[in-house]
């Protein structure tokens, strides 16, 4: 069969590519307008649509709950653990060592500063681990600023690197073609010469506001040693917008706040998790896979899924039960900070543009093991086609049927409809709060804030009925309607002070 597919794809390889990506904003807008027309035409089907996905919604809040309560329990014995210890222990704790590269493009000294300050910090010897700043040749003064990160830091690793990536004809400007870049030189530099050995060598790819917890490296020592597949794995962390939580919008923080505990909560949702933003992989599955792709802006994604068909199926992610702290998009003003937020959903959604390639290779790339593969797919797909869909049906769907439909809402079905969703959608409260509990328990407390201040903070949740719509739906509503018309995206660098 995958012959047969590949055949198509080769034959028809323009017509292929736009048919896969008409798919997710067909959906997409399928689904957000079935409750307009279909209550027209068939609004019992609408009326069951609407219950069954309130129930969907109600089944994933729980779920969502219970998963992320695991997690911030395993990450609080995580944080316990001495790591160090763990990792000395083992035979081959001296052969190991770390590359961290940090792709940038006009972000300020001090950004990066306290990226390289927290791995400085670490309980892993630093003299093993060698940073690499990726700069943006394109930067104005961009090699000052790499000098001056470098001067500051001589000694305390066993290296610290600048690379320059050019703009070349071809490549998608951003931090997939930047890492792919350093990657190479890099490889050339610490394994073409001897330096390091590429079986004890891992390689992380870190934005450049991640604050690592002190005992990331130790705790990735350990689990890279004991890994009988470590050349097959990435590992991730809880990557949690802690940073600066408490200086972003309230509309920013809101999202925040589902991002991190999302976060946490996928950790232990096995082939649900999948490499993002920060995450660590061994530099000789790098090498084998060919490096990050250039023609691409979302890479996490792309360099897991890629490496999965590349080894038939026989790539996994494993958990790092610690945090990895990020900033939120802030500037200097309100609306400038909403503005970065609504610039970042717009570029996180756009992953949706790998969607048709991960379909493609799901019909095409034989020997893999079917159920996984499917599996693997649906995930994705379920996440990235629902992205904004959810906000329409749970928020206004059934008040639109019974209004544009008032011979229906005389129905007992039509006129219990609005009760029922109410009533489901009430229920998820039960497992906010939960979600709520958890956050307290986890994210870091500010100590230039009172108590008080802290727990108001669940009051803002009355903002996600606009907050959802503008800095959600919207924005992925576009990306799936901008694949749709085959337009690419602007890669806009998210401003964080």
């Amino acid at each position: 069969m995958t012959n047969f597919f590949n055949k198509i794809f080769i034959r028809y390889p323009i017509k292929t590519r736009r048919l896969l990506e008409l798919i997710p904003g067909l959906f997409s807008w399928t689904l957000v307008t079935f409750p307009v027309w279909g209550s027209l035409t068939v609004p019992y089907a609408v009326a069951y649509f609407i219950l069954f996905f309130d129930i969907y919604w109600l089944y994933k809040s729980f779920s969502v709950a219970v998963t992320s309560f695991i997690s911030s329990n395993k990450i609080k014995e995580s944080e316990r653990e001495n790591w160090l210890e763990k990792a000395s222990s083992l035979s081959d704790f001296n052969k190991l060592n770390h590359i961290v590269i940090i792709p940038n493009y006009r972000e300020g000294v001090e950004k990066l500063r306290t990226t390289i300050q927290s791995i400085a910090m670490q309980t892993f010897p630093t003299k093993k681990i060698y940073i690499v700043l990726a700069m943006e040749k394109r930067e104005k003064d961009v090699g000052k600023k790499a000098e001056d990160l470098i001067n500051e830091f001589s000694g305390t690793f066993g290296e610290i690197f600048a690379t320059y990536h050019p703009d070349i004809k071809g490549e998608v400007k951003g931090k997939s073609s930047n890492q792919a870049y350093a990657g190479k030189i890099i490889y050339k530099l610490l394994i073409g010469s001897g330096r390091l050995d590429i079986d004890f060598t891992t390689i992380s790819s870190v934005d450049s506001d991640s604050i690592f917890d002190k005992q990331y490296f130790s705790y990735l020592t350990y689990s890279f040693i004991e890994d009988e597949k470590r050349y097959n794995t990435f590992w991730q962390s809880a990557n949690v917008n802690y940073n600066n939580f408490w200086k972003i919008p309230a509309p920013t923080r809101v999202i925040a706040f589902f991002g991190s505990i999302w976060r946490m909560a996928v950790l232990i949702q096995k082939d649900k998790l999948v490499s993002n933003s920060t995450y660590s992989l061994s530099l000789k599955l790098l090498k084998r896979i060919g490096f990050w792709d250039t023609d691409v802006i979302p890479e996490d994604y792309r360099i897991f899924f890629k490496a999965f068909y590349r080894l038939k199926g026989d790539a996994w992610v494993k958990p790092i039960f610690l945090k990895t702290s990020m900033d939120a998009p802030l500037s200097k003003t309100f609306w400038k900070s909403i503005k970065s937020k609504y610039d970042q959903e717009r570029r996180w959604s756009w992953g949706v543009s790998d969607d048709p390639l991960f379909i493609k290779w799901w019909l095409t790339v034989p020997d893999v093991p079917f159920v996984r593969k499917t599996i693997m797919l649906y995930n994705v797909l379920i996440d990235h086609f629902l992205w904004p869909v959810n906000w329409f049906i749970i928020t206004i769907a059934a008040n639109i049927i019974t209004f544009l439909n008032p011979v229906f809402s005389r129905t007992t079905l039509g006129y219990r409809l609005p009760t029922i969703a109410g009533a489901i959608l009430t229920t998820c409260l039960f497992a906010l709060l939960v979600l709520v509990i958890i956050d307290f328990r986890t994210r870091p407390k500010s100590h230039s804030l009172g108590r008080v201040r802290e727990f108001l903070f669940p009051l803002e949740f009355i903002l996600l009925p606009i907050v959802g719509f503008f800095l959600n739906a919207l924005p992925a509503l576009i990306s799936h309607t901008q694949l749709m018309l085959g337009k690419k995206i602007e890669y806009k660098v998210t401003e964080k002070i």
